[in-house]
């Protein structure tokens, strides 16, 4: 426990110097990471790992139907569902409406422009790879567009982590926020598992979308923060 403490205390105690290069370093992996993992894709590279990884969780006897009992591909639709555009498009709405209540238009616009442009993003490079979704086994949702990168894990970790920024400022101690983001990060994980299971996407799209949508996440709160202290300097 004393390591884990002394971790927590240095994560939670360094100087703003070092906060910027860490938030820099990290947005900067995150976009390295995808277009890594996109030039993987586009020269097939990832085809091995993507095909072994994604027959693992099939059964060896009957392809149609994904490791595990009945109960667990019922929860994989539900985490799946939460990174639906239906359920992101609701939860942006009710977003919106509260922190324009609250009066909070800059936190507003960067909810809203980085939600939006996130998905417009998608369909553009989706469009852009026209990458087959997998097709040796039956796919457990309906799918309409192509398969790279992950639409679902993109836009999760943008509208996840994008509501976590906004939420954090309130939250009283430095370990809470820590953890309130890491719960995120899990949530949008289990999202991206969650295509890859029912058999909707590659690995390897998963993979760039969680790369894409964190890079975005953070882009949008880099620009909204400059824009906030703007602001507040102008008032």
């Amino acid at each position: 426990m004393k390591i884990w403490k002394q971790l927590l205390y240095w994560v939670t105690t360094f100087d703003s110097t070092f906060r910027v290069l860490l938030f820099l370093g990290t947005m900067c992996g995150a976009l390295l990471g995808f277009l890594e993992m996109a030039e993987e894709v586009e020269e097939g590279e990832t085809k091995p790992i993507d095909e072994k990884i994604f027959f693992l969780l099939r059964e060896e006897d009957d392809l149609s139907n994904p490791i595990g009992p009945l109960w667990f591909e019922e929860a994989a639709r539900d985490i799946t569902a939460l990174g639906s555009y239906t359920i992101v498009s609701l939860t942006t709405l009710f977003t919106l409406g509260l922190l324009l209540l609250l009066k909070k238009k800059i936190e507003a616009m960067f909810c809203f422009l980085s939600v939006v442009s996130g998905t417009g993003l998608i369909h553009f490079l989706k469009i852009g790879f026209d990458r087959p979704r997998p097709d040796a086994v039956s796919h457990l949702v309906n799918v309409s567009t192509a398969s790279f990168p992950s639409g679902h894990s993109t836009i999760a970790f943008v509208i996840f982590l994008s509501l976590t920024f906004l939420a954090t400022r309130s939250l009283p101690s430095k370990a809470t926020k820590i953890y309130v983001v890491l719960t995120s990060v899990v949530i949008a994980s289990l999202i991206g598992f969650s295509r890859v299971y029912l058999g909707v996407h590659w690995p390897s799209d998963v993979l760039a979308g969680m790369c894409l949508g964190f890079f975005w996440a953070l882009l949008w709160l880099g620009i909204e923060i400059i824009v906030f202290k703007k602001y507040l300097s102008r008032s």
